[in-house]
């Protein structure tokens, strides 16, 4: 029997706010244990938490962005389990009425579209966190992270495959990004995703028993985690077997999956709605008002570089996977109006330093103005192509000026028609042999002589022209 899998993912997105979602503690990540605490965070009886305004408003950022329904009234509801992580014994979230419902997300798969719905978007705080010593059977406690804002993300189970998995999440992750809203640091923990799997036979409607996947740290180990796992449960439904209703945790050096315990349903939270919180209003003319503010997202910027700037589809996505390089290119493009040179100069020179030197696209120390005026250069004969090499490796070393740089060593090329022609004059009458050559219909000679001709101007002869006088001077023999 042939099975087709189904796939929904939860993704949890940590907000790029200074302080948390119910009091003023400061969310910076790194900071000692238990240092960014106090007594609303640490659920100390009789405190009573008061909601972050940014919170609501980069959730409805997100919605806009997603295109959800938001729900001009939404509610918190108490999410009840016991955790040592969890110091009231439950999480304020929202359940039967989240900020938003019913969005949609469009993908590009191999030249085809592809649109993933969205379930809902509701706000929460995180959870502390559990730090494991290896050394012996004790584990330590870290609410720094308790209190941090967060919105889930829960898509319908519209996806078929991993690659369309990987492929929504990086879109979700994009988009996060572009708004500012959130820094997308799997590593850090400020972009998490869980997977819901299930398979069913091809062509039946109804879903088969899901399993949740969790503990996957990067886009890759996400799409190898619904790899296996797929593998996984066809095996044991061609063996007769039956899937079992779990949660699994992802295990990237063996990578595999295996069980932590059993799924658990709505109803096993106990959710009641929160009595210390009155329910988010959202106007509409707030809405609009967060509506003005938003950025081109990165799929209208992918479409209008190709439009505008007539590069191809591979260059549009390399130069819009992250609005800094966006800009920077845009920039570039601006300063010396050619698109395509400017996108080979930032895809290769500045892609390839920023990755070497492993630095931010913020914190790049070629200005967007300098590499535009180092391309025009090129453009208007200046200097050479492989010059400009040379120039780049020098602003990138000591932030100057491509014009500093080229007067100091003196790299302008030669475009003076009288000085080259003499030069050239110089090189033939000094091989005359293989002057003979080229006349008896070795053109290869012809290298030979440009080759002289740009040793005798230590490379700085612009060779569009030396071609050019060549050409004629050789021709008149």
């Amino acid at each position: 029997m042939e099975y087709e899998p189904v796939i929904g993912l939860e993704v949890h997105a940590q907000l790029r706010t200074q302080t948390k979602i119910f009091c003023g503690c400061s969310t910076a990540f790194g900071s000692p244990p238990n240092t960014h605490t106090c007594p609303v965070c640490l659920g100390m009886p009789g405190v009573l938490p008061v909601l972050n305004r940014k919170v609501v408003e980069y959730a409805v950022k997100m919605a806009l962005a997603t295109h959800c329904t938001i729900n001009h009234v939404s509610e918190w509801a108490r999410k009840n389990y016991f955790y040592p992580d969890l110091p009231k014994g439950y999480q304020i979230s929202q359940y039967d009425r989240p900020i938003a419902e019913r969005g949609y997300l469009d993908l590009e798969i191999d030249g085809a579209g592809k649109r993933v719905g969205i379930t809902r978007i509701h706000m929460e705080e995180d959870a502390g966190k559990l730090i494991h010593d290896e050394s012996a059977p004790v584990s330590y406690v870290d609410l720094n992270r308790a209190g941090v804002p967060l919105i889930e993300i829960v898509s319908e189970p519209d996806m078929r495959n991993p690659e369309e998995g990987a492929a929504y999440l990086r879109r979700l992750h994009e988009i996060l990004v572009y708004l500012e809203i959130c820094d997308g640091n799997m590593e850090e923990g400020n972009f998490r995703c869980d997977a819901n799997v299930s398979l069913r036979p091809r062509g039946e409607q109804t879903f088969g028993t899901r399993t949740e996947l969790k503990n996957m740290n990067s886009f890759r180990n996400v799409q190898r985690a619904l790899e296996y796992e797929i593998r996984r449960q066809q095996y044991v439904l061609e063996s007769g077997g039956t899937v079992v209703q779990e949660t699994r945790l992802w295990d990237d050096a063996r990578g595999a999956t295996s069980p932590m315990r059993g799924k658990e349903e709505a109803h096993d939270y106990r959710y009641f709605p929160d009595p210390d919180l009155l329910p988010v209003i959202v106007p509409g003319e707030w809405i609009d008002e967060i509506r003005k503010t938003l950025p081109e997202l990165p799929l209208e910027k992918r479409e209008r570089f190709i439009r505008e700037y007539d590069l191809p589809a591979y260059d549009a996505g390399v130069l819009t996977a992250s609005r800094a390089i966006a800009d920077y290119f845009e920039a570039v493009a601006t300063r010396c109006s050619k698109p395509k040179a400017a996108s080979n100069w930032v895809m290769g020179d500045i892609l390839g330093h920023i990755k070497e030197d492993k630095l931010e696209m913020e914190d790049c120390p070629v200005s967007a103005d300098d590499l535009g005026e180092l391309v025009r250069l090129i453009d208007d004969g200046t200097i050479s192509g492989k010059m400009a090499k040379d120039v780049f490796e020098d602003m990138w070393l000591s932030g100057k000026k491509p014009e500093t740089i080229i007067g100091e060593k003196g790299l302008a090329q030669i475009t003076d028609t009288g000085a080259l022609e003499t030069v050239v004059d110089e090189v033939l009458a000094a091989n005359p042999a293989q002057v003979e050559q080229f006349r008896g219909g070795k053109e290869k000679v012809f290298g030979f002589f440009v080759g002289q001709v740009m040793k005798k101007t230590k490379g700085q002869a612009n060779p569009g022209l030396v071609n050019e006088i060549l050409k004629r001077k050789l021709s008149d023999l």
